[in-house]
């Protein structure tokens, strides 16, 4: 069985979380990282969220194993895509918090454009932010213990939300 989804007020302390995992991928990663962003909920001051740092390392699409090959060598396990193309997922290594989830993304990812421009929206639009937070705590209500289902109930939001503004970049 899973967590419970719960959904907690924004912690100013997440953009601290994520330096401190950005310092040490980014260190294992080396050369090879173009960047490591800050993604979902957590990167996006002022909103409620799950209290879990999703970052992603981004690297030139030549350089996908090689990176996925050093994070390895740190202690995270290689997942593979999980059904999502243009991002491989990593278990988190024995020791450290489990409050953090990490991917691997080529720079001509969709599904990284797709996360920067989301994240990027939720941050320029307030009324926006506002609405993703009340449907999340809604279905966290109702889909407790049924992880899929809640990701599934907010497709549709991530997906509109995403759209409507130009393909985001990764930060320099």
């Amino acid at each position: 069985m899973t967590d419970p989804i719960v959904i907690v007020d924004y912690d100013p302390g997440w953009p601290a979380e994520f330096e401190r995992l950005r310092d040490r991928t980014a260190a294992a990663v080396g050369e090879l990282a173009i960047a490591v962003e800050h993604v979902g909920s957590t990167a996006v001051p002022g909103l409620a969220a799950k209290p879990v740092i999703d970052l992603v390392v981004v690297v030139a699409p030549i350089d996908v194993g090689r990176a996925v090959e050093r994070l390895v060598a740190i202690g995270y396990t290689h997942l593979g895509n999980l059904g999502v193309e243009g991002r491989e997922a990593f278990s988190v290594p024995p020791g450290e918090p489990r409050h953090h989830h990490l991917y691997v993304s080529p720079t001509n990812s969709e599904e990284l454009r797709a996360q920067l421009a989301f994240r990027d929206n939720l941050r320029a639009d307030a009324a926006l932010a506002a609405d993703y937070e009340a449907l999340k705590r809604q279905l966290a209500e109702r889909y407790r213990n049924d992880r899929p289902g809640y990701t599934d109930a907010k497709t549709e939001f991530v997906t509109r939300a995403s759209r409507s503004s130009a393909p985001a970049s990764p930060s320099p």
